[in-house]
């Protein structure tokens, strides 16, 4: 075999590795997007509000936020395909809690669960990816990770929808764990186990300290305070308040919601390419990164609006905004959403190399943080003023969150 073949193979071979990973982070997808089409079956099963169900789910994004810098150490001290293969049985393990959990309490800890053992499936193939790959094949593969990735959450829109409705809530959780017991297979017969690097030996509460003290410091804080309300933008529409407001709010079934978050989690797919695209033409990221969230905050308060009754519908001359509004809006909403992976581009800008790594973990930490933070307050929100109150104070969130972005980045 001549080194033009073995070249070729050990290419391969690192491809299916990545596509092997990649396959956890659309379950973690999946599994974190569930509630936004099953959230009304689940609290009648636990006989609460889905207004207070929607708040516990944030012990989720809760758990995976605060699990992200333990499991990156993990990672850098046992390798890849241990950390992977424990995740993995976790998340098994956490689905199947969730998917027989008889009240908020039980069905807490399996969320608790699916948090933790979620929380480095992204990380992984990444890391992976990381040290195997040259710089301009890692932007390649890093695009592709998040695009393997984001096949979860359109199979928890219409597909998952027709399972719920026919087999009921239950077993989307099921299938779940099923999905991660063939992935952990795939992970073991195809990630090789190579040996940890040992990069940082102190504690995980340490490097937890230097990663907050980097995201407060005046060089990212306004990154930072934007990075707390754009993922959590898009994530708690699509992943929680998305099905309500459209089963709700504008009378469609359980299938035909799925559709239309479908057509929301293909713009979410779609969009960091072609922000991407702008970005390099343009040259101009701090306004395109601004911009681009206050456009999605408008198209929030105008979802809000069409409601029943309320100003948009009234303009119109219509008691409520017909379904395809909502439709047009949620593809804008996940198009305009999507300049978020700018964030980190600019952070590795804004601070000095030896601390880029940290500048970068402190984004992703903010990300997931807003996320928990958006998902418990919003479910206060629809208890007190209902669901179109919910979009409004998702669109205030994010134009606070460009407003002292603005303040604290340098016009470029």
């Amino acid at each position: 075999m001549t080194a033009t073949d073995d070249a070729g193979e050990a290419t391969r071979a690192l491809i299916l590795a990545l596509v092997a990973l990649a396959c956890g982070h659309m379950l973690s997808t999946l599994l974190r997007t569930i509630p936004a089409i099953s959230l009304d079956l689940m609290a009648a099963d636990f006989h609460m509000e889905p207004q207070a169900l929607a708040s516990l789910t944030s012990v989720y994004h809760f758990a995976f936020a605060a699990s992200q810098i333990p499991v990156g150490a993990a990672m850098d001290r046992f390798g890849v395909r241990p950390v992977s293969l424990a995740l993995l049985a976790g998340t098994v393990l956490g689905a199947i809690a969730s998917g027989f959990a008889t009240g908020p309490e039980s069905f807490a800890v399996g969320q608790l669960m699916l948090g933790v053992a979620t929380s480095g499936m992204l990380m992984c193939p990444m890391t992976l990816a990381a040290k195997q790959l040259s710089a301009a094949r890692f932007g390649l593969w890093s695009g592709a990770i998040l695009s393997i990735g984001n096949i979860g959450m359109l199979l928890s829109s219409s597909p998952l929808a027709f399972v719920i409705d026919t087999y009921g809530w239950r077993a989307g959780f099921w299938i779940s764990a099923i999905g991660g017991v063939l992935v952990a297979l795939a992970v073991f017969v195809l990630v090789p186990n190579q040996p940890a690097e040992h990069k940082d030996e102190s504690s995980p509460l340490s490097q937890m300290m230097e990663v907050l003290r980097l995201g407060l410091s005046r060089p990212l804080r306004g990154l930072i305070a934007l990075a707390l309300v754009s993922l959590a933008s898009s994530l708690v529409l699509r992943g929680l308040w998305g099905g309500p407001w459209l089963m709700q709010i504008k009378g469609l079934t359980r299938v035909e919601a799925g559709n239309q978050l479908g057509a929301f989690t293909l713009a979410m797919i779609a969009g960091p390419l072609l922000v991407g695209m702008i970005d390099r033409r343009i040259g101009r990221r701090r306004a395109l990164v601004a911009g681009t969230h206050a456009f999605a905050a408008l198209l929030l308060a105008l979802m809000a609006l069409g409601a029943p009754h309320l100003p948009v519908a009234w303009l119109f001359g219509v008691t409520v905004m017909p379904p395809s509004y909502d439709l047009a809006l949620f593809v804008l909403i996940g198009l305009f959403t999507s300049a978020q992976p700018l964030l980190f581009g600019m952070s590795r800008q804004l601070v000095d190399a030896q601390v880029a790594g940290k500048a970068l973990a402190a984004v992703n930490l903010a990300f997931f943080l807003g996320t928990a933070l958006m998902q418990s307050i919003t479910g206060a929100v629809a208890a007190l003023a209902g669901l179109p109150a919910v979009l409004l104070f998702m669109a205030a969130a994010l134009l606070v969150g460009v407003v002292i972005f603005l303040a604290y980045t340098r016009s470029e």
